[in-house]
C-alpha cells in the first residue's frame, strides 16, 4: 500500500504521512534492537501507553519504558514486524506481527511465570497518537491467550 505525501499538521509541525508512520515505528523499532534510548527520545515524555489486553494504563516516558523492558526481559528475542500502515490525521495504526521466545520471568496480576521456552507469534493492532513529531500515545489490541 501507497503512503500518501499529504502533509499534515501535528501540533504546529507539518509532517508528510510517511514521517507519521516512521515516528510511530521509532520506539517499536527501538525495542527490536532494546536501544531504550532510542526508545526515549521517539516518544513524548508524557507518552501514554494504553495496553488493552492486560488492561494496563501506564503514563509517563520512562514508566513505559520500564514496561517494554518487562515484556523483553519476559521474551529477549521480541520483534515487531510492521505490515498494512494507515494514516488518519495525527493518527497511525499499524498492524504488527509479534514474534519471540518466552525465556525470562513474566510478571502477572496472578504472580510471576517463568521462561517456558515457547516460541510465539502474535498478531496486533497499534493506534499511535503523533504530534510534534513525537508519538504521544499508544493504544496496543493483541490477544494475550496467544501468547
Amino acid at each position: 500500500m501507497a503512503i500518501s505525501q499529504t502533509m499534515f499538521s501535528t501540533g504546529g509541525k507539518l509532517m508528510s504521512q510517511q514521517s507519521l508512520v516512521d515516528v510511530a515505528k521509532a520506539p517499536m523499532i527501538a525495542f527490536n534492537q532494546k536501544d531504550w534510548g532510542a526508545f526515549k527520545t521517539a516518544i513524548a515524555a508524557g507518552f501514554v501507553y494504553d495496553e488493552v489486553a492486560t488492561q494496563r494504563n501506564i503514563r509517563g516516558a520512562d514508566e513505559v519504558i520500564a514496561a517494554f523492558q518487562g515484556w523483553a526481559a519476559a521474551f529477549p528475542d521480541a520483534k515487531a514486524e510492521f505490515h498494512s500502515p494507515l494514516v488518519s490525521g495525527n493518527t497511525v495504526i499499524l498492524e504488527v506481527t509479534w514474534r519471540g521466545t518466552h525465556t525470562g520471568p513474566l510478571p502477572t496480576p496472578g504472580g510471576t511465570i517463568t521462561g517456558t521456552g515457547k516460541t510465539y507469534v502474535v498478531r496486533a493492532c497499534q493506534v499511535f497518537e503523533v504530534a510534534e513529531g513525537k508519538a504521544q500515545v499508544l493504544r496496543h489490541y493483541f490477544d494475550l491467550t496467544t501468547l
